[in-house]
């Protein structure tokens, strides 16, 4: 239960701190600015940066009879406090190479002092400067806490920044931000505890003393400033501040305050008096300061802006996830041991519980007794007859948390009756080991000699559609008049745009009642071929999504026409120069390569409209091929131009096709079989494979593919799928 131990000190700490966090943000957004607006101001000087401190003091000595002080701030301002010729105080930002006045300093806005004081105190003094402390190291736990929940989920250090699947708004952007966001929060925060310690003095002193031999200064040979071999040797970018002598005696000194130590020099000739090196606390502090405030640094505050509006979002989303998971707990209505049906669900983060309640009531609303509980919780449940797994499969092929010892329970419980079983699978095809935990289950029941009483069936992308299909199985296999009210699972359309139709195709004109549909967006928008089009028929919850091929700049559909079909009665419905709400999904893990040897694509059917728009994409001129499965040669038809026409211009560079519905049927398995060496070494050779279409035609392109890979390279396809080197976006 270790990962449940991280992702509860992450949700207590969070809980406890949210209040100061939250204060400490929106100050901290604001402060970041302040470093931006002070760079803005027009105090740098042209030649500062190749300066010396002999240059500058030197001129400011020829222009003033007096000066008393001079300073250079993190953003390279030099300021100093004269006395003119006239006997009057100046005190400002002055040119380093020419000695000129250039305006007053500027004191930071009441807008950035009070986000200050309420940043570094809450007003409250010193009570507030210990409650912000301990918030700043708060939020170093959370940090710590939330990475190692990352390596957990990834399940490994090196996978740290693989990809995630995003299939929740809150939870995919916390793990994506947090990872961006974890170095600067780190450094944040152990800056603040540093300088919440040192506000406190509870870091050693680090007072500077200097040991000037009095007796042995001497006043000969005198030099001109601008000949100080030491101040010559000194960038002026190095200073920190020039302490000048109070008079013309001789145990008066310049004092030079740099980076990491002091200099005492005989005024008269230069001569190095003293020379102390700054403890390691006073550097450390200096560094904490900028780092913590950005002072100096544009880029630098920037990140910081960003990293501190990304907690306000870390806070947002993380209660959302929490508040999810409550939602989403398992009520029971029956006493387990009066149940004969027992639903078992596996999840991390509770995204999988929804599916598993909706059955829940449906079974109960058929009059059945069922108890719902975690994998975890298997054991002896006297009276089951039937068990249902919904599960989920975490990291590579591994159980998530609440069913993590369930194999190791299933071994060792007995049911005191023979019973079935039914497992259903939740992941996604961007992982190699797709629902491999749900495999895992069934083959654990199988060895208890229990009754397969369906298939194992895996959903990819907690797709309603596919719940549906094995909602309809088990109706029939079981009698039972089972419907999932589909509002249960899904959520209204948000944020769609608008399109209109620039063309479209007739149904009619194909023999596969299949018809081509072209959208312009009204307001320019971004996306790639590959990625998927949501559209709601009836502006409902009711979502439909088809992959975008991208031609001309607009989204381009291919789209069967079914008589009693939901969605592709409603897009065949659009007139020309109608509109269409609907929203694009990014798909970035089914985007054409930029950088591979070759690339295959398989198809069947309407998946070909990505690959269409992919290969007017292929600008580079990739070697490319086309395995396309169609019924007949004139299927070809509404895609001939478009294919004609990258076949020319060496975008594509051959096509293969399949026919099912003629003499001597094939199907794309067939010529991948028949062409088993060629697919072998693009792949050893770092090609990518691609395939849309069928869910059918899939199951039976990948057994041809492990086939292959297996017997020609030795490796199973998944080693291949783990480098990226297959993509899938099938139906």
């Amino acid at each position: 239960m270790t990962i449940s131990i991280w992702r509860y000190s992450h949700l207590a700490l969070a809980v406890s701190s949210f209040v100061f966090v939250f204060l400490a943000s929106v100050t901290g957004i604001v402060l970041a600015f302040q470093p931006i607006s002070e760079q803005l101001q027009p105090f740098k000087s042209e030649g500062f940066d190749t300066a010396s401190l002999a240059e500058t003091l030197s001129v400011f000595k020829k222009t003033y009879p007096e000066v008393t002080a001079l300073e250079i701030d993190k953003n390279d301002f030099v300021s100093a406090s004269v006395i003119t010729e006239d006997n009057k105080n100046l005190n400002g930002y002055f040119n380093p190479i020419t000695a000129e006045y250039l305006g007053e300093k500027v004191e930071p806005s009441k807008l950035f002092q009070f986000a200050t004081t309420l940043h570094r105190s809450l007003f409250l003094k010193g009570v507030g400067r210990f409650f912000v402390g301990l918030c700043s190291f708060l939020l170093f736990l959370i940090a710590v806490s939330g990475a190692i929940l990352i390596i957990k989920r990834q399940r490994s250090f090196k996978k740290f920044f693989s990809k995630i699947v995003n299939d929740n708004f809150a939870q995919y952007w916390h793990v994506v931000l947090g990872r961006l966001s974890l170095i600067p929060i780190i450094v944040i925060t152990i800056t603040g505890v540093y300088l919440s310690l040192l506000k406190f003095n509870l870091l050693p002193e680090s007072k500077v003393s200097h040991i000037v031999d009095y007796e042995s200064i001497s006043e000969t040979p005198i030099q001109e400033i601008e000949a100080f071999t030491v101040f010559k040797n000194i960038p002026l970018a190095d200073v920190k501040s020039v302490e000048f002598p109070f008079s013309s005696d001789i145990e008066d000194f310049y004092t030079i305050y740099l980076e990491d130590k002091e200099i005492v020099v005989n005024q008269f000739t230069g001569e190095v008096l003293s020379e102390v090196k700054y403890p390691l606390v006073t550097i450390v502090s200096a560094l904490s300061l900028n780092l913590h405030t950005g002072k100096g640094s544009v880029v630098w505050s920037v990140i910081l802006a960003f990293s501190s509006i990304n907690i306000l979002f870390f806070i947002y989303s993380g209660f959302a996830m929490t508040f999810k998971r409550q939602k989403s707990k398992l009520k029971n209505k029956f006493k387990k041991h009066k149940c004969e049906y027992v639903i078992l669900v596996g999840s991390e983060n509770g995204s999988t519980i929804p599916f598993a309640n909706a059955f829940y009531k449906q079974l109960v609303k058929a009059g059945k007794k069922v108890y719902i509980t975690e994998l975890n919780k298997y054991e002896t449940f006297k009276k089951v007859k039937h068990i249902i797994v919904f599960t989920a499969t975490y990291g590579e092929g591994e159980p998530p948390t609440n069913a993590n010892i369930f194999l190791e329970q299933l071994k060792r419980t007995e049911q005191l009756q023979s019973f079935s079983f039914s497992v259903v699978g939740f992941g996604s095809y961007a992982y190699p080991d797709f629902c491999q935990f749900a495999l895992d289950v069934d083959r654990g029941f199988k060895a208890k000699q229990a009754h397969q009483f369906l298939p194992p069936f895996k959903i990819n992308d907690r797709s309603l559609e596919a719940f549906n299909q094995w909602i309809n199985s088990f109706s029939r296999a079981s009698s039972l008049a089972l419907k999932i009210p589909d509002k249960k699972l899904v959520s209204p359309p948000k944020q769609t745009k608008s399109f209109r139709v620039v063309s479209k195709t007739k149904v009619v004109a194909n023999p596969d009642n299949t018809f081509i549909i072209s959208l312009k967006p009204i307001r320019k928008q971004y996306f790639n071929s590959g990625d998927l089009l949501a559209v709601y028929p009836e502006n409902d919850y009711r979502e439909r999504l088809y992959s975008i091929g991208k031609v001309n700049g607009n989204v381009q559909l291919s789209v069967k026409h079914y008589s009693n079909g939901f969605g592709s009665n409603y897009i065949n419905s659009l007139q020309l120069n109608g509109v269409l709400k609907a929203r694009i999904i990014r798909n970035s893990a089914f985007h054409f390569p930029s950088k591979a040897s070759r690339v295959i694509l398989i198809a069947n059917g309407t998946g070909i409209a990505p690959f269409v728009g992919m290969l007017f994409e292929n600008t580079a001129k990739i070697e490319t091929h086309l395995y396309y499965g169609i019924r007949e040669k004139s299927s070809l038809s509404i895609y001939k131009k478009d294919l004609d026409e990258v076949l020319q211009n060496k975008q594509l560079t051959q096509l293969h096709l399949a026919y099912s519905k003629i003499e001597n049927k094939r199907y794309v398995q067939d010529l991948l079989h028949e062409n088993a060496l060629f697919v072998a070494e693009t792949l050893r050779d770092n090609g990518v494979i691609m395939l849309c279409g069928s869910l059918a035609m899939q199951k039976g392109v990948l057994q041809v593919l492990n086939v292959i890979c297996e017997k020609y390279n030795q490796k199973p396809l998944r080693y291949y799928q783990s480098k990226k080197q297959l993509k899938m976006d099938c139906y």
